[in-house]
């Protein structure tokens, strides 16, 4: 095989001549450019027949004398003519391009850009991961303080080539500036601090939360959000009633994070790998949150249910305790990579299975609620809620989680 560059195409077009190849030459992309540019026609000849490469082969080396055999005369090999450019997919050596030459690659195209809004740390981890996964072409941080949003983008952008990406990130000070979204991820509003409850936080951050899900409606009226902001379950159904969006285009990340921080105490004592420990965390982001043991698993066994309870327990209380611990901020690495995974699973469309806040839909005896459920999320958002065989004392639990959400639900309509 000979590969084919551009200088043999500006070879022929000085000749004024078509250019000549075999039929397993590779012509490269740039060289196909080149030829459309100058006009040179490529002609690619026929493949030898089989009779032909037979008697090729036996052919006596050259230094011997080699018999003379008359054979009947043969057509000459029919010459195609290459016709438009086919789409070239992953070529042998990384010399055929030339630099900073477009790549034209098989697929769908990349979701265009990401909205993160909110740029403290949660929004800050939240961007990294999402511009590491090098899938998009910008992530947009927003913050009230826009020195703060365009500084982090900027620190963000001088660890593309650390990373590998190359994903643009901005930073602005409204939604409005950042532009159409095919994803909105809602960080901003008040965190915790010692002592608080996620509840506590309801009447302030729900103005918050409003408002940025008004602009979102009107600025990116096809994403899809998704919810971080505490309290979650109730923040993640004001957003889809103030929004208008379809219910499957919002949704709250919070039984990811969940379910993570019971994976990992959970490994802290078996002994196994956090990310072999099967397990779904449902129901509220809080202290209703439900764990079915009789889902948990470990590298396709039941975990050992010593210890379990209080393991739910410390899962439960594991924002809390981080907030205790940092005295002056609340958990972000966990929650700003668990909103991440939410974001790259939809916009792999692959049809994941997370835990999410999502609004039931008459599964588990649940209608007209967020609340957290196993959710199969595609390319525009909710594509189903899964349905887990549960005991009658685990789907007893989540219908109350869910009566308990439904409750502050109408505290915070009495408010407004």
């Amino acid at each position: 095989m000979t590969v084919i560059g551009a200088d043999a195409i500006e070879r022929a077009a000085k000749a004024g001549e078509a250019l000549r190849v075999a039929a397993g030459d590779l012509v490269t992309p740039l060289a196909r450019e080149r030829a459309r540019d100058l006009g040179v026609e490529i002609v690619i000849d026929a493949a030898p027949s089989r009779d032909e490469a037979n008697d090729r082969r036996a052919a006596p080396p050259a230094d011997r004398r080699p018999t003379r055999t008359l054979r009947p005369a043969r057509a000459a090999p029919r010459a195609t003519v290459l016709g438009p450019p086919v789409p070239f997919v992953g070529p042998p050596s990384g010399a055929l391009y030339r630099r900073g030459a477009p790549v034209t690659a098989a697929g769908p195209a990349k979701p265009g850009r990401v909205v993160v809004v909110g740029a403290g740390h949660v929004g800050m981890i939240a961007a990294m991961r999402l511009a590491d996964a090098d899938l998009f072409d910008e992530i947009v941080l927003v913050d009230i303080d826009e020195g703060r949003a365009a500084g982090i983008a900027l620190d963000l952008t001088h660890t593309a080539a650390l990373s590998g990406f190359a994903t643009r990130i901005r930073g602005v000070g409204s939604v409005e500036a950042a532009g159409p979204a095919d994803y909105v991820v809602v960080t901003a509003g008040r965190p915790r601090r010692p002592g608080m409850s996620r509840a506590d936080l309801i009447s302030t951050n729900a103005a918050i939360v409003g408002d940025v899900a008004a602009r979102v409606a009107a600025t990116s009226p096809q994403s899809v959000m998704v919810i971080v902001t505490n309290p979650l379950d109730e923040m993640t159904q004001h957003a889809w009633q103030v929004s208008g969006f379809p219910s499957s285009r919002v949704v709250g990340m919070a039984g990811v994070l969940d379910t993570a921080r019971f994976q990992a105490l959970a490994a802290l004592g078996s002994g196994v790998r956090a990310d072999r420990i099967t397990a779904w965390a449902l129901g509220s982001h809080g202290e209703e949150m439900v764990i079915p043991l009789s889902q948990a698993g470990a590298d396709g066994h039941p975990l050992d249910r010593l210890g379990l309870p209080e393991t739910i327990d410390r899962a439960r209380g594991s924002g809390a305790e981080v907030v205790g611990l940092l005295k002056t901020g609340s958990a972000f690495l966990a929650p700003g990579m668990s909103a991440a995974r939410m974001v790259l699973a939809m916009a792999r469309d692959t049809g994941e299975v997370l835990p999410a806040a999502v609004l039931a839909d008459g599964s588990y005896g649940i209608r007209d609620v967020y609340v957290g459920l196993p959710a199969r999320l595609g390319r525009r958002g909710v594509a189903g809620i899964v349905e887990l065989p549960l005991r009658p004392d685990e789907l007893t639990a989540l219908r109350e989680a869910a009566d308990r959400i439904r409750e502050r639900l109408a505290g915070l309509a009495r408010a407004s």
